[in-house]
């Protein structure tokens, strides 16, 4: 299992040394003398590795590192010990506590990926973004300026045990600063590992998520569970003369890490105006909702997808340079698998003709950051599948040996495929030199029914003809939105846990649309990006229209694959004015892309769902036409699916791969 892997802000507990009995006679008396305490295995474990690691480097911890305007980052730096010539290093930057001592254990934290670096001859660097923990300055999400890791990529390959090439790692907002560092372009920045990368996407072609931060122009409500931990312009902060020795060792009593009170995120979600959730529950004042110093100006909620305001911060988009060889990781149930893809296939757009052809990318069946968690039957929500591991060391060692090592051969870019990709249902690992995978042809199945496609118990069906005009109407309340079910997020505490679950549960609810094909006489594989269509009307000023994928196995049950959504008022384009809907008016809208890698076995159906709600997933449109955000009472919208003849033909294509018998 990959120690360079981590998930959102939860460290990794490293493996049980074999010196753990050494380690454990090397206590005190007084504390041998003891009853074992619960976490006494885990103590004697970090302990040894501490041994090892001063043994086998040289430690540089509290590091204040300066930035162009003055500011100072907390950064620990290990480098090899007895090395003669230069030492490339990883660097791993983070807004969340990499402090090396565990205050509440009483010991070192892990260091397994720091011992994992340094036993291959890299140096190792965690540096705190700036705002958090040690860290001077204002907290904005991933750090900005992105010149902060520009300056710290500086720093280091001008140390005299640098060989001049830095490599960057690390996965979700470990990751996400990346993308924006690479386009200020840094001489030393010779490789980047991004994983579960997707808050870093601000503006990528027809993606305008802002980290994130939305989907088809509704807020994902995600970021808000999250930034009410990171948004911490009120802290407590030491004197800024204290030396690097009295820093290292009150990092032994004092983290700085946030501890807030426990939050029931299923039921605090539901409070209006959405830009008073965090005040809600106590939390603190910060970007998500409040004017800050900094260059973004904070009031994250009250923006649109096209405001400016996007574009000071440290988000990727794409005005911006970029031309770095990158191992891109990405997964199937995160929040970001589409943004992801893009972003990778812009890198080979964009990048110089060499460093175009150093673009590879993984996706994996997991939740976010959870590709080292894969098993030999790996379950994502209640959807098993089977043995999704890889050797994730051999992949990202072996990338950093390619660009970093100024002496190393290592061939893996002769033998590593463009992409691979696992299809889930067949549960195999796949390879392509292109996405979507050759062979891949767009395939159109309509959208129909009796008049009543209400409810998996309806009339609704997909079929490969067009059929004649009908429709469906369902009536959406805001204060009873369509509940999420899983799904593809990350982030959400209690509110939705990530993964595949029976969709049958939300089914029999009157407000989601199901249409349904026949059983499929042979499989298929449906690897690539998902176009939806659909042809609508509302009462309401403005709605949401969303629009679910999947998989029905022979047993019935409803296997959710990829989802998406539309913001009505923003159907047209992000990039123009926004529009109201008229009664009595039909739209055509095709929602942002769905994406998968999936095998629909022989006796399975494909089905969509649609519906104007998928919360806390996302936001609850109010349907009022104003803001959203400040507004406490909706307006029930009576909404129209328009499918089948010349006019309307709503429908879904599918990237089938080929047609095969497994």
């Amino acid at each position: 299992m990959s120690v360079l892997f981590r998930r959102c802000a939860s460290p990794r507990v490293g493996r049980v040394a074999a010196t753990l009995a050494l380690a454990l006679a090397g206590l005190s008396p007084s504390l041998q003398a003891q009853a074992p305490a619960p976490n006494a295995e885990l103590i004697a474990t970090r302990h040894a590795q501490e041994a090892e690691l001063q043994q086998l480097a040289d430690v540089h911890r509290s590091v204040m590192m300066p930035m162009r305007d003055g500011v100072r980052l907390m950064t620990d730096i290990y480098v090899p010990k007895g090395r003669s010539g230069g030492v490339p290093l990883i660097l791993s930057k983070t807004p969340y506590n990499m402090n090396w001592w565990d205050v509440r254990n009483g010991a070192p934290r892990d260091v397994s990926a720091v011992l994992g670096a340094i036993k291959r001859g890299y140096a190792y660097a965690l540096q705190n973004e700036r705002g958090h923990f040690y860290s001077e300055g204002q907290y904005d999400i991933l750090g900005p300026p992105a010149t902060d890791g520009h300056d710290a990529v500086d720093w280091f390959t001008k140390q005299s045990w640098s060989n001049g090439r830095v490599g960057m790692i690390g996965c979700s907002s470990t990751a996400e600063y990346q993308m924006a560092v690479a386009g200020t372009k840094p001489k030393g920045l010779a490789a980047l590992v991004p994983q579960g990368y997707g808050a870093g996407v601000g503006r990528v072609g027809g993606w305008y998520e802002q980290g994130n931060w939305y989907r088809g122009g509704a807020v994902q409500m995600l970021f808000i569970t999250w930034i009410n931990s990171q948004q911490n312009a009120q802290r407590p902060m030491f004197a800024p003369n204290l030396s690097q020795s009295d820093l290292t060792r009150l990092r032994k009593s004092f983290d700085l890490a946030w501890q807030g009170p426990s939050i029931d995120w299923s039921k605090a979600l539901w409070h209006l105006p959405v830009q008073d959730i965090l005040k809600a529950v106590d939390g603190p004042p910060g970007v998500f909702a409040d004017k800050m110093p900094v260059a973004t100006g904070g009031e994250m909620i009250k923006r649109t997808p096209n405001d400016p305001r996007w574009d000071k911060g440290g988000l990727y988009n794409d005005s911006m340079p970029f031309d770095t060889p990158a191992l891109w990781f990405m997964s199937w149930y995160d929040v970001s698998v589409g943004p992801n893809i893009a972003m990778w296939q812009h890198a080979m757009k964009v990048a110089s003709p060499e460093v175009a052809k150093q673009q590879y990318a993984v996706i994996a069946p997991v939740a976010h950051c959870s590709y080292t968690r894969a098993t030999e039957n790996t379950v994502v929500g209640e959807r098993s599948m089977g043995d999704a591991r890889l050797d994730y060391d051999a992949l990202t060692y072996g990338w950093f040996d390619t660009f970093l090592k100024t002496s190393t051969k290592t061939g893996l870019l002769d033998t590593l495929p463009r992409i691979r990709y696992f299809t889930m249902g067949s549960n195999t690992w796949q390879s392509s030199d292109v996405w979507p995978p050759k062979g891949a042809t767009p395939t159109t199945w309509y959208l129909t029914s009796g008049g009543s496609a209400n409810t998996m118990n309806g009339n609704g069906a997909l079929v490969a003809k067009l059929p004649k005009a009908q429709r469906d109407t369902f009536t959406y309340d805001p204060m009873k939105p369509v509940t999420s079910y899983g799904g593809n997020v990350c982030c959400t505490g209690t509110a939705i846990q990530a993964g595949s679950f029976d969709q049958r549960v939300r089914e029999t609810n009157p407000a989601i649309l199901v249409y349904t094909s026949e059983p499929l006489k042979e499989g298929i594989e449906v690897s690539g990006p998902i176009s939806v269509t659909l042809y609508v009307g509302s009462d309401a000023k403005d709605t949401d229209f969303t629009v679910k994928l999947i998989d029905v196995d022979t047993e019935g049950r409803a296997w959710n694959l990829d989802e998406t959504i539309q913001r009505m008022r923003y159907h047209t384009g992000y990039d123009k004015p926004e529009t109201r809907m008229e009664v009595g008016k039909k739209y055509k809208v095709t929602l942002g892309p769905l994406n998968t890698s999936n095998f629909f076995k022989a006796g399975h159906r494909v089905r969509v769902e649609v519906s104007s709600s998928n919360f806390p997933r996302f936001d609850r449109n109010l349907n009022t036409g104003g803001d959203n955000f400040s507004e406490t009472t909706g307006v029930v919208a009576h909404n129209i699916v328009f499918h089948g003849g010349k006019d309307t033909p709503s429908s879904i294509t599918l990237p089938i791969v080929r047609a095969v018998k497994k």
